[in-house]
């Protein structure tokens, strides 16, 4: 494994995290840092606007960072992508296209870009192989942030068979953990739970009242598993198909959230207003190319909601 010896043996290599503030840039520093390599460039939205060219030309010129992780993209939910379409379309192709343009004219020697499992259409097999994806139309509220993402995955296809530039991509499926967004308005199901759960504990609420009837399938995966498998493929994978990163292991929406509440303490009832939509009966990655690999999640989901019910605690304002 000539190229894992490479990524692997010079932890002095510098390494250019873009997003270090995210859910996901956070873990792949924290990563990084714990397998002792030294030199993680990073930097914030003030010192560097990645949607702007002339400036990541000038930051890649000045820095020539030897591997690239791209972590940084304009995040939201369903709300969120109805009401600002230009935003997530045109600031995620921007930041996407000046970074791994410029790694490749500055001489990176590997990129890895991250997209999401919002790629794949509407009605991809379950669960979903890399190969659904344009295999069908896509859920029509989130198609702008999906659709720059799936150009993201052609660019790094296309800058490897035109230049024999390593760029890879990797897919992961629901995430969570530390730097999670917690708020109220439009955070994702897991943290909204947990943050709802815990306000009805410190309030001595009755009960919490949860919109469907819980049946719906969910797969979601620890930020720091995640990351784990980022270094993997950093390591371990050159090849021109994106790979989905999942844990492999489906929970029901019900089950989430009476685990949510038992790691919170919340004693009350939970309650179920069937009046309210479910959502898609079921959402799962296929990651046996993952795990043909040799990579596999470790972190079980009760162990991953108490280190995030934990951070939670210590770090968002009550």
């Amino acid at each position: 494994m000539g190229e894992t010896d490479s990524f692997f043996s010079n932890k002095s290599a510098k390494i250019f995290v873009a997003g270090h503030r995210g859910l996901v840039g956070s873990a792949i520093v924290r990563k990084l840092q714990s397998l002792d390599f030294t030199n993680i460039v990073v930097r914030t939205h003030a010192d560097l606007d990645l949607t702007r060219q002339s400036d990541v030309e000038s930051f890649f010129a000045a820095e020539k960072p030897q591997y690239v992780v791209l972590a940084a993209a304009k995040v939201g939910g369903i709300h969120a992508n109805n009401t600002y379409p230009a935003d997530f379309i045109s600031i995620n192709l921007q930041i996407q296209t000046n970074v791994i343009d410029s790694s490749y004219r500055h001489g990176v020697k590997k990129i890895l870009f991250l997209g999401s499992s919002c790629i794949y259409p509407k009605f991809a097999p379950q669960p979903i192989p890399e190969d659904a994806l344009l295999s069908g139309p896509l859920e029509p509220t989130n198609e702008w942030y999906a659709v720059a993402k799936i150009a993201g995955i052609k660019m790094c296809q296309a800058y490897r068979i035109q230049h024999g530039f390593n760029a890879i991509s990797a897919m992961p499926t629901n995430l969570y953990g530390p730097n999670d967004n917690f708020h109220p308005e439009n955070s994702h199901v897991l943290p909204a739970l947990m943050r709802r759960f815990h306000k009805a504990k410190v309030e001595g609420a009755k009960e919490v009242v949860v919109w469907g009837t819980g049946s719906p399938l969910r797969e979601f995966l620890h930020v720091d598993d995640l990351a784990d498998a980022v270094v993997f493929l950093m390591g371990n994978y050159s090849g021109l198909d994106h790979v989905n990163v999942g844990s492999g292991k489906e929970v029901t929406i019900k089950e989430l959230a009476e685990l949510v509440m038992e790691v919170v303490g919340f004693q009350g009832e939970l309650v179920w207003d069937t009046s309210k939509p479910d959502g898609t009966p079921r959402k799962l990655m296929d990651s046996s190319k993952l795990a043909s690999l040799g990579w596999n999640a470790k972190i079980s989901l009760r162990d991953g909601l108490v280190d995030t019910y934990k951070w939670y605690l210590e770090n968002v304002k009550q």
